[in-house]
């Protein structure tokens, strides 16, 4: 493991939902009879049916599946950012369908980090400071913010580009500042939504062997919606969802 990967690991030793050393490795998501309805023209659309899912913690799973078969919606879920119609969702034995939405957003920041297909960077702001943005939301000082973005950046290999901005990176290196900011609150869990869709093969491979390495050496949990049969491969379970519902 690498001196920078070892330092972004021991700044939140005393967080609350990290996983300790020597611990077993459990369930860390556990679905059950998850419902998710939307309507629309008045009519009720059953998303996802009744599904049932255990993701061991420490795993590296993807989900994929036809447009419209719910891969994002029960991402969103997995994530906090959406709410099941029906079921419960249980991170690290908590039922996060039943908190209230401060308690979500807290949770959120504590817990989850982020990747998406569209990197989401403020052009505004140089590398480290897009990178420091989720810790605006913690207890977690000015000085601390910085010197743990700036690991988190070096962890990612960017230390070279923490002033730039994102107009002054390529697709990769930008996608590569995005995994630092999901990992810069040492997130509990991982949420990626086709992180590498708008990359060429050879920088989609070095964002999912960063993905490999953070989950290999870091113990990071990984959910990752993906198109690409390539990307899939990476992980290491492989779930397929058909008109809501997953197929064995």
């Amino acid at each position: 493991m690498s001196e920078a990967t070892e330092d972004l690991q021991s700044k939140s030793d005393a967080a609350p939902y990290r996983e300790r050393k020597g611990e077993r490795k459990d369930v860390l998501i556990k679905l059950r009879s998850l419902v998710k309805e939307y309507e629309r023209g008045g009519e009720r659309i059953r998303v996802l049916q009744a599904l049932d899912l255990d993701v061991a913690r420490g795993s590296f799973e993807a989900l994929m599946g036809p447009s419209g078969s719910g891969k994002t919606t029960l991402l969103n879920l997995i994530a906090g950012l959406d709410r099941p119609t029906g079921g419960s969702i249980e991170i690290d034995g908590k039922r996060i369908d039943g908190m209230s939405e401060g308690q979500l957003a807290s949770w959120r920041s504590n817990c989850v980090g982020f990747i998406f297909q569209s990197y989401n960077l403020l052009p505004v702001l140089t590398a480290v400071e897009n990178v420091e943005l989720p810790l605006l939301l913690t207890p977690v000082p000015s000085s601390e913010r910085r010197k743990r973005a700036q690991t988190a950046l070096r962890v990612v290999g960017l230390e070279d580009r923490m002033t730039h901005y994102p107009r002054q990176l390529s697709g990769g290196q930008e996608q590569r500042v995005a995994i630092a900011r999901a990992i810069v609150n040492d997130p509990i869990l991982i949420v990626a939504d086709e992180p590498t869709g708008d990359l060429d093969r050879q920088s989609a491979d070095d964002i999912l062997t960063l993905l490999e390495t953070l989950n290999r050496e870091m113990g990071k949990t990984i959910m990752m919606v993906t198109h690409d049969p390539a990307a899939a491969e990476r992980a290491a379970i492989t779930h397929h969802l058909d008109k809501g519902r997953l197929r064995l």
